[in-house]
């Protein structure tokens, strides 16, 4: 018996068996609900792989399985076009590809898909996993390819701007890679760090790299919220006499903006910036208007000196996607910044990076998939947090008043998504999200009084955090399939 194309079981629970590709998407896993059912013994995910059709080319993709997915012994990192003979192994089980030309051995029995019973004609949902692979259609091999190629184009431009900026800033290299993955999630940075530490000279650099718009606003004491977004001014034509108001436009209108010592304005003039860094838009005298994208709003605030200052509000702070702390530069690093500051050298600075650019990194990230296992992770990652939740560990209920909301899983998924892009993968893992942590979570834990009076910090806070909440397991799963 011939079929148009099959899977050839080589080894696993149902090897000598052949499997009739039929009706895409077809999906491998554990799970009952896959149309090639794994052991349930094997390293394998519920839902670890999927074969899709498009134009009668077959393509394999991993569903961002913790094992990966093989194609002739290579680990693929995104959609792979499937030609006859190619063998895929998914964990310790081992296919192959097979097109109509092929003939059945003997004693190799067809396992046809359930499309092929007799009177159903409509192909089956997607499966829960499945449908996380979002529709803009990286499913697809050629679309991946192309995604992919523009990735590899885009992500040495980003190297090239770190690249850059070193040139004017020694050190603070992992300040500088979360710059970048905040720019590339379409996220704001606020940066926490003593004086002199080169904070504001950093956002400058950046922007000077950048072919994008700069604005810088020093934030004092009798700053107006209208000295951010702009104010109508009365004009009078003086042929006619007639008046009427124009909308002056203030520096939020910018690609990049420097709030530089944010916590030193009134809470008044700090809740100018919220609408503008959630809504993307300003609201003046009941007219809407919108700012151009790309719009990055970096902060800098000071922690030593508090007198005259006002703490930025829980709502201001929730919108910052990061909370950098700028530390002190190592020995070696400060003797360069000495010798290179107090000489009359020139750095000269080159453009990297385009708005257009950086607009289509922004899109290429947000298309990236995520498995549920990484949701899964995160989600239980910011609710571990939380002193109410079952899984939140003895330190956080002992020194925590209020942990982080929603929008730090979401923060987590992006920085976890750039994180993968930076390093060169299209495949996201918990790892990426462990990373993106510290700087996602610090700002939205608040400590109680004993944690205050007892001095703990909360990114020691954070660590019990990342040290109590495992990764999902088998058993997770079970519960899900059987909650009964």
């Amino acid at each position: 018996m011939t079929t148009a194309h099959s899977l050839r079981i080589i080894t696993g629970k149902d090897t000598g068996q052949r499997v009739a590709l039929a009706s895409p998407p077809v999906t491998i896993g554990r799970a009952d609900d896959n149309r090639v059912v794994l052991a349930p013994e094997t390293c394998g995910s519920r839902h670890h792989a999927e074969l899709t059709e498009k134009d009668g080319v077959w393509s394999v993709s991993d569903l961002g399985s913790l094992n990966g997915t093989y194609i002739n012994g290579e680990r693929i990192e995104w959609p792979r076009a499937l030609r006859p003979g190619d063998q895929i192994k998914i964990a310790g089980d081992v296919m192959v590809f097979e097109d109509g030309s092929s003939s059945s051995p003997a004693g190799f029995p067809v396992v046809a898909a359930a499309l092929t019973q007799q009177g159903q004609t409509e192909p089956p949902q997607r499966t829960r996993q499945s449908a996380a692979v979002p529709d803009v259609g990286l499913a697809h091999a050629e679309v991946a390819v192309e995604t992919a190629a523009q990735l590899r184009l885009l992500v040495p431009k980003l190297e090239s701007v770190v690249a850059e900026i070193g040139k004017t800033i020694v050190g603070q290299k992992e300040i500088l890679h979360s710059l970048m993955l905040a720019l590339m999630s379409r996220g704001h940075v606020l940066m926490i760090g003593l004086p002199g530490l080169a904070k504001t000279l950093m956002i400058r650099t950046l922007a000077e790299v950048l072919d994008l718009r700069f604005r810088r606003i020093q934030f004092t004491p009798d700053l107006m919220p209208t000295d951010i977004t702009g104010t109508d001014v009365l004009e009078v034509d003086e042929s006619t006499g007639r008046k009427n108001y124009r909308f002056i436009r203030g520096p939020v209108f910018t690609n990049i903006l420097l709030a530089d010592e944010i916590n030193r304005t009134p809470p008044k003039t700090q809740a100018a910036l919220l609408e503008a860094m959630q809504e993307y838009h300003v609201t003046a005298s009941g007219e809407t208007y919108p700012l151009a994208p790309p719009f990055f709003v970096l902060a800098t605030q000071n922690p030593l000196e508090q007198e005259g200052t006002y703490p930025l509000p829980e709502a201001q702070l929730d919108r910052f996607m990061f909370s950098l702390r700028v530390d002190y530069p190592s020995e070696a690093e400060e003797e360069e910044i000495a010798s290179s500051t107090t000489s009359d050298r020139t750095v000269m600075l080159t453009k990297r990076m385009s708005g257009e650019e950086i607009l289509l990194l922004q899109k290429l990230v947000r298309r990236l998939p995520v498995s549920p296992h990484v949701v899964k992770y995160a989600t239980r990652l910011a609710r571990a947090t939380r002193p109410g939740d079952p899984r939140a560990p003895e330190a956080v209920q002992k020194w925590i008043h209020c942990g982080a909301g929603p929008r730090a899983t979401q923060y987590l998924l992006l920085a976890a998504k750039a994180e993968a892009v930076m390093r060169g993968s299209l495949v996201v893992n918990c790892a990426d999200v462990r990373h993106a942590a510290l700087p996602v979570l610090r700002h939205r834990m608040f400590t109680n009084f004993t944690a205050d009076s007892e001095g703990v910090d909360v990114d020691a806070i954070i660590a019990k955090v990342l040290a109590a909440v495992q990764e999902p397991s088998e058993k997770d799963y079970q519960r899900e399939a059987n909650p009964a």
